[in-house]
């Protein structure tokens, strides 16, 4: 009897039982959902150094009874309060010490910038206004998630049993705005800040997007221009020198700090890492913050985000929405950047601009600009963008993380 009672005990610890318990099955669905990242990552080439964290944290985080990723548990008090108890694997910890602290967002803005050349920015300053342009998603998503609020039924603040969500439907729909920017790291830091709870989801779409850019893109982008004006070539940019490169950087925090202080995080650390680049006489603070420092820190947030995917939180509702919405914001961002790159073209006859380079106006760096490049290349073999792309691409980063800070200090105000 003692015998059978373990072997009843052992087959209640397998993962085949947890898979057959009831929603077992959107584990089940998750896990697939991870491999296919993988299978995009690796088969595809789509952002690898993303996906495969991603969808491996996902796998990790639907194990039955592992216990990978973080989860609370609600117990009462010895006065009858509600206290929620936070336990977490591995991966749980990761999520709790850089995610939900907004610490990870900050460090790989640091990479970025340590990364990135603003030389192309500076060289045509105008396509500072496709980078600004491409957030235009952000704000229409947001009105969308106020209007999704007033469906009967519906609700992006309150579940079902009256547990509350978030402060307000401005909170919410401020994080899911921002999705729109194709920028993981500033979705995830504004988030952290108004909707907590929702930081999960908002990450995973944020993400997702990113590294699905070569996906999404190219259609808008061929629909929304011609094949002469994919054909357009630019004139070669300006050479920028190291004054300006290292000014830049300079002028735009102390601009940030005065106008917008709520960005300064984001804008801050961007910048920071961008001086280490270009000052030259630190290079091997900059080697780390470009390599060791941001693939260990890609590493801990990729998987972090992946196991937020589990079946239980992810197939609901509203995740669903978010994702939709999300989605949304970030085809209107690329639409609207596309079709001022358009306008612009129309207005400088004598300097012609290539439509394709406002798409690159999201900040997923440089994935976007990549794509424009390589869709113009298709167009004429000769024609080479990126450079020209990489203005605008950049121009998006700042131009999230400034919509983020607009985000972060106007909802507590305007949602109470």
């Amino acid at each position: 009897m003692n015998f059978a009672n373990s072997l009843i005990e052992l087959w209640h610890t397998t993962g085949i039982y947890g898979f057959l318990q009831a929603g077992g099955w959107r584990n089940l669905v998750m896990i697939g959902v991870g491999l296919l990242l993988i299978r995009l990552a690796i088969k595809r080439g789509f952002e690898p150094l993303l996906l495969i964290p991603i969808g491996f944290g996902a796998v990790l985080s639907n194990i039955p009874f592992a216990e990978i990723a973080s989860h609370t548990v609600q117990a009462l008090d010895g006065e009858g309060r509600v206290v929620i108890e936070k336990f977490g694997g591995f991966i749980g910890q990761f999520y709790d010490m850089g995610i939900d602290s907004g610490l990870f967002p900050l460090l790989i803005f640091m990479g970025v910038g340590a990364m990135t050349d603003f030389g192309p920015l500076l060289a045509n300053p105008k396509t500072l206004l496709l980078g600004a342009a491409a957030q235009f998603g952000i704000f229409v998503a947001l009105f969308g998630a106020v209007l999704l609020e007033r469906i009967p039924g519906f609700s992006f603040v309150r579940e079902a049993d009256n547990t509350i969500l978030a402060d307000s439907i401005l909170h919410v729909a401020g994080s899911i705005g921002i999705i729109g920017g194709a920028d993981g790291p500033t979705a995830i830091f504004t988030s952290a800040r108004l909707a907590p709870k929702y930081l999960g989801p908002i990450a995973v779409a944020a993400y997702s997007y990113m590294a699905l850019v070569p996906i999404i893109q190219p259609p808008i982008m061929r629909a929304l221009t011609t094949k002469k004006e994919r054909q357009i070539k630019m004139e070669q940019l300006r050479h920028v020198t190291k004054a300006e490169k290292i000014l830049f950087p300079i002028i735009l925090l102390f601009l940030c700090i005065l106008l917008l202080p709520s960005a300064t995080p984001l804008i801050g650390m961007l910048m920071f890492g961008n001086v280490l680049k270009e000052s030259l006489v630190t290079d091997r603070l900059s080697d780390t913050a470009q390599n060791a420092l941001m693939n260990t820190v890609t590493i801990m947030l990729g998987l972090s985000v992946g196991s937020k995917m589990s079946g239980d939180m992810f197939l609901k509702g509203t995740t669903l929405l978010i994702l939709v919405l999300g989605l949304v914001a970030f085809i209107i961002g690329t639409m609207t950047g596309v079709l001022l790159a358009k306008l612009m073209n129309k207005l400088s006859p004598k300097h012609p601009i290539n439509p394709l380079i406002g798409a690159a106006g999201v900040s997923a760096v440089p994935m976007a600009a990549r794509v424009a490049n390589k869709v113009g290349l298709k167009a004429n073999p000769n024609n080479y963008l990126l450079m020209h792309a990489m203005g605008p691409n950049v121009a998006g980063v700042i131009g999230s993380a400034v919509a983020a800070g607009i985000l972060l200090a106007l909802i507590p105000i305007l949602g109470g």
